[in-house]
């Protein structure tokens, strides 16, 4: 297991490799092109031009290892999948084959009592976020990988992702103006407008912060695992080498399993909260016009 090298550790071989090979043409480029742009709109990161934040950005570190490790992850899901689906058979399934489809009807089961039957339209990027997740967390497991939600900046632009893709729906299903009209909550009488206003208020923030709470729940989990695996392995090696890491390391697999499962959780229950059947929209407009019609 490893950490950042901002926390005293060194990044696994893999990252090295490739800006050995690649680092210097891709700082020279954000340098050029892509820093001036940042430097333009947010100013300096750090003292110097050549600071992200405090930390000095060179050729060595061109290249993020939380990017190469979560491209890694994007693969790594990919390979999974495939291997263990095989070749699919009705008559003599695999193992792996058994092990996907539980994962698959469970995950479907979840879709269906939290969004609703309707919501199976959302299944792949459900799934893609539980996988994805999934895989990335558990690589801080094994030798030679980090897991790239140990790092804020990759748990930051999942929880964008996430509100991004939930708030589209909202929009394409209910109208730009129907998504807003569901942060003010039930419909009050005409007389509790000040009610009704700080309820959309208080939602709207409430909506708005989600990417920070999805980002730092799930950044701070992994990276609070692998700090407690590293403090306490170094504590008295004879024994924690050997007996403690095995202990450890089934904790953080129960760690990353059950934080792939609550942002997926949250997720639906986001897109959950803006999406409705189609058959419920069909209703209320019928319920309107009903008495035009009575009285024609």
């Amino acid at each position: 297991m490893f950490l950042s090298s901002e926390g005293g550790h060194h990044e696994p071989l893999i990252v090295e490799f490739i800006n050995h090979y690649i680092g210097e043409p891709v700082y020279h480029f954000q340098m050029a092109y892509t820093r001036p742009i940042w430097v333009k709109l947010f100013g300096y990161f750090g003292t110097t031009p050549e600071q992200v934040w405090g930390v000095a950005y060179t050729p060595e570190n061109a290249v993020p290892w939380y990017t190469i490790m979560f491209a890694i992850a994007c693969i790594l899901t990919v390979v999974a999948i495939n291997l263990l689906k095989g070749k699919l058979s009705e008559d003599d399934p695999s193992n792996g084959q058994l092990t996907l489809e539980a994962a698959y009807l469970a995950l479907r089961d979840m879709v269906s009592s939290i969004i609703g039957p309707h919501g199976f339209k959302y299944f792949p990027v459900v799934a893609t976020f539980a996988f994805l997740i999934l895989i990335s967390n558990l690589m801080g497991q094994f030798p030679m990988f980090m897991s790239p939600t140990a790092s804020v900046n990759v748990t930051f632009a999942l929880g964008i992702t996430s509100f991004v893709y939930y708030n589209y729906i909202g929009i394409s299903e209910n109208g730009l103006f129907g998504h807003l009209k569901h942060f003010a909550g039930p419909k009050l009488p005409g007389y509790m407008f000040l009610i009704t206003m700080l309820i959309f208020v208080i939602e709207l923030i409430s909506n708005g912060i989600r990417p920070l709470t999805l980002g730092v729940r799930l950044f701070a989990n992994m990276y609070s695992d692998e700090q407690v695996f590293v403090q306490i392995t170094n504590l008295y090696p004879p024994i924690t080498h050997f007996v403690v890491p095995l202990l450890l390391t089934l904790l953080g697999v129960f760690v990353a399993a059950v934080q792939a499962f609550v942002f997926t959780l949250l997720s639906m229950i986001y897109i959950g909260e803006v999406s409705h059947p189609h058959d419920e929209h069909h209703d209320e407009e019928h319920a309107d016009h009903a008495p035009a019609a009575a009285h024609a």
